[in-house]
């Protein structure tokens, strides 16, 4: 009889299958100014983002998730 080794299983990360987009690209995405995003994310509300080094990054589904929210709860401009 041959055993079969064990495997540990490693949990599923909810960002495997995700791209990482950079400010650039994500202004592109929601169509508003660099400048727009880097302002939302001083105010804490625009998609969310986080720091590698130096650069801000951004998860694709997270700031799809983001359109959503803001597509179905729009804010008031006043």
């Amino acid at each position: 009889m041959t055993a079969t080794p064990h495997r540990p299983t490693t949990p599923e990360t909810p960002h495997a299958n995700d791209e990482l987009l950079i400010l650039p690209e994500v202004a592109d995405l929601v169509r508003v100014p660099v400048a727009t995003l880097r302002y939302w994310r001083h105010l804490g509300s625009g998609p969310q983002s986080f720091r590698i080094g130096r650069t801000v990054r951004y998860w694709r589904s997270d700031v799809f998730q983001w359109l959503k929210k803001q597509s179905s709860h729009p804010q008031s401009t006043r």
